[in-house]
Protein backbone atom coordinates (compact mmCIF):
# COMPACT_ATOMS: atom_id res chain seq x y z
CA UNK A 1 0.00 0.00 0.00
CA UNK A 2 2.70 2.41 0.76
CA UNK A 3 4.26 2.12 -2.42
CA UNK A 4 0.72 2.76 -4.73
CA UNK A 5 0.71 6.03 -2.36
CA UNK A 6 4.63 6.84 -3.19
CA UNK A 7 3.79 6.11 -7.06
CA UNK A 8 0.99 8.33 -6.84
CA UNK A 9 2.90 11.58 -4.84
CA UNK A 10 6.00 10.89 -7.19
CA UNK A 11 3.04 10.96 -10.48
CA UNK A 12 1.70 14.45 -9.19
CA UNK A 13 4.81 15.27 -8.81
CA UNK A 14 6.12 15.03 -11.99
CA UNK A 15 3.28 16.24 -13.79
CA UNK A 16 3.23 19.65 -10.86
CA UNK A 17 6.82 20.17 -12.20
CA UNK A 18 6.04 19.38 -15.57
CA UNK A 19 3.44 21.84 -15.56
CA UNK A 20 5.80 24.84 -14.23
CA UNK A 21 8.68 24.42 -16.22
CA UNK A 22 5.85 24.76 -19.38
CA UNK A 23 4.53 27.99 -17.61
CA UNK A 24 7.99 29.87 -16.69
CA UNK A 25 6.86 32.84 -19.30
CA UNK A 26 7.07 36.33 -17.49
CA UNK A 27 4.00 37.61 -16.21
CA UNK A 28 2.96 41.41 -15.55
CA UNK A 29 0.63 41.58 -12.67
CA UNK A 30 -0.70 45.54 -12.82
CA UNK A 31 -1.82 46.90 -8.96
CA UNK A 32 -3.21 50.48 -8.44
CA UNK A 33 -1.43 53.59 -8.73
CA UNK A 34 0.36 52.20 -11.68
CA UNK A 35 2.60 49.81 -9.59
CA UNK A 36 3.29 46.28 -11.82
CA UNK A 37 4.81 43.24 -10.79
CA UNK A 38 6.62 40.57 -13.40
CA UNK A 39 6.49 37.18 -11.83
CA UNK A 40 6.66 33.80 -13.62
CA UNK A 41 3.15 32.27 -14.67
CA UNK A 42 4.15 29.07 -12.53
CA UNK A 43 4.34 31.63 -9.15
CA UNK A 44 1.10 33.13 -10.05
CA UNK A 45 -0.86 30.62 -10.34
CA UNK A 46 0.61 29.11 -7.54
CA UNK A 47 0.02 31.70 -5.05
CA UNK A 48 -3.51 31.89 -6.02
CA UNK A 49 -3.98 28.12 -5.13
CA UNK A 50 -2.52 28.67 -1.73
CA UNK A 51 -4.21 32.23 -1.16
CA UNK A 52 -7.25 30.04 -1.99
CA UNK A 53 -6.71 27.20 0.47
CA UNK A 54 -5.65 29.71 3.36
CA UNK A 55 -9.16 31.06 2.43
CA UNK A 56 -10.49 27.34 2.31
CA UNK A 57 -8.84 26.70 5.82
CA UNK A 58 -9.70 29.80 7.26
CA UNK A 59 -13.88 29.07 6.49
CA UNK A 60 -13.31 25.44 7.72
CA UNK A 61 -11.99 26.48 10.96
CA UNK A 62 -14.61 28.76 11.97
CA UNK A 63 -17.38 25.98 11.60
CA UNK A 64 -15.10 23.52 13.09
CA UNK A 65 -14.59 25.61 16.36
CA UNK A 66 -18.53 26.15 16.46
CA UNK A 67 -18.81 22.70 16.75
CA UNK A 68 -16.40 22.22 19.21
CA UNK A 69 -18.15 24.63 21.16
CA UNK A 70 -21.52 23.12 20.77
CA UNK A 71 -20.54 19.73 21.71
CA UNK A 72 -18.58 21.28 24.89
CA UNK A 73 -22.13 22.29 26.36
CA UNK A 74 -23.55 18.86 24.93
CA UNK A 75 -21.52 17.15 26.92
CA UNK A 76 -22.27 19.36 30.17
CA UNK A 77 -25.43 18.65 29.66
CA UNK A 78 -24.91 15.16 29.50
CA UNK A 79 -22.78 14.71 33.03
CA UNK A 80 -25.82 16.93 34.66
CA UNK A 81 -28.70 14.60 33.18
CA UNK A 82 -26.69 11.92 34.24
CA UNK A 83 -25.57 13.26 37.78
CA UNK A 84 -29.36 13.99 38.08
CA UNK A 85 -30.04 10.68 37.22
CA UNK A 86 -27.98 8.79 39.50
CA UNK A 87 -29.25 10.97 42.09
CA UNK A 88 -32.60 10.00 41.98
CA UNK A 89 -31.24 6.25 41.35
CA UNK A 90 -32.65 5.27 44.49
CA UNK A 91 -36.35 6.43 43.90
CA UNK A 92 -37.72 3.00 42.15
CA UNK A 93 -40.56 4.23 39.45
CA UNK A 94 -42.89 1.13 38.69
CA UNK A 95 -46.03 0.86 36.24
CA UNK A 96 -49.68 0.94 37.53
CA UNK A 97 -51.44 -2.37 36.58
CA UNK A 98 -54.38 -0.08 35.20
CA UNK A 99 -51.90 1.71 32.89
CA UNK A 100 -52.40 4.93 34.13
CA UNK A 101 -49.32 6.96 35.31
CA UNK A 102 -46.46 5.25 36.93
CA UNK A 103 -45.84 5.39 40.81
CA UNK A 104 -42.70 6.55 42.81
CA UNK A 105 -42.10 4.40 45.66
Amino acid sequence: MRIIVWIIRLAVFLVLFGFAVKNDQLTTLNFYMGKQWQLPLVLVILGAFAAGALVGVTATLSSLVRQRREIGKLRKSLRKAEAEIKASAGTAVVPRADGDAPEAF
